[in-house]
């Protein structure tokens, strides 16, 4: 169940993620989380006995340098669908291993990918877990919505995200 996701869980699943597939190491980021018109923000949701919503967030630039290292190839200097494919699929990785490490009888939403900061997601009842992380690329967040009562006790109520 997503009763079982902690902060160290998501930490490491995305250090996996992250030396496995695009050789980079991340460490734990700790300025707070802000929108930014420059950013990317992938999302898939997870059903079943529980539901839940994942978002991975970087910016543009960072977004081009994540999918030149996932594809080998030079990162393309604007975003193209192979990089929202590729934050998408970021997304899906983390959540998929999420899902796997948690609960059987979970799926795993396909993954859509914002532009922009101009957006604002709402899953109720729900508690989160919002992480930074730092690579040689720069900061990124991962964020886990979670419904659940009790799920994460140290976050006090419902969420709603906004990037406005």
């Amino acid at each position: 169940m997503l009763t079982q996701v902690s902060a160290e869980m998501m930490s490491q699943i995305v250090e996996s993620v992250f030396i496995t597939m695009l050789n980079l190491e991340v460490v734990p980021y700790e300025i707070p989380w802000s929108p930014s018109h420059d950013q990317l923000t992938a999302v898939v949701h997870l059903s079943g006995n529980r539901n839940g919503t994942l978002l991975f967030e970087c910016n543009r630039w960072e977004a081009c340098r994540f999918t030149g290292r996932f594809l080998s190839m030079e990162p393309p200097d604007t975003v193209t669908d192979d990089v929202r494919d590729v934050v998408g699929e970021l997304a899906n990785m983390i959540g998929g291993n999420i899902k796997c490490a948690v609960a059987s009888g979970l799926k795993l939403s396909m993954p859509s990918v914002t532009d922009g900061s101009d957006y604002g997601v709402r899953l109720f009842g729900s508690k989160f877990h919002r992480l930074g992380f730092e690579c040689e690329e720069g900061p990124f967040w991962v964020t886990l919505m979670a419904v659940a009562p009790g799920e994460f006790p140290e976050a006090e109520q419902a969420i709603e995200l906004s990037a406005r």
